[in-house]
């Protein structure tokens, strides 16, 4: 398995916006995103943290259909 970096939550949201994600809304500290596909919507919760978790990255990537090697070329 690829070694995930370490991120703050801008750095995702602005990784994620790169893939065609925009921002929905948010509310207190977590930041709500979706994404329109052929399949249907994407839609994603990321927690407005210095810091993101490794394992809730991971979650999160899951559920945007991204690998980590993507994420890094997103950066």
């Amino acid at each position: 398995m690829s070694e995930l970096p370490t991120l703050g939550y801008l750095e995702l949201v602005r990784a994620l916006q790169r893939s065609g994600f925009f921002v929905v809304r948010q509310r207190g500290s977590h930041i709500r995103l979706q994404k329109r596909t052929p399949e249907g919507t994407l839609k994603l919760t990321v927690p407005a943290h210095r810091t993101i978790k490794k394992g809730t990255l991971s979650h999160i990537l899951k559920a945007a259909k991204l690998t980590p090697q993507a994420l890094k070329q997103l950066l």
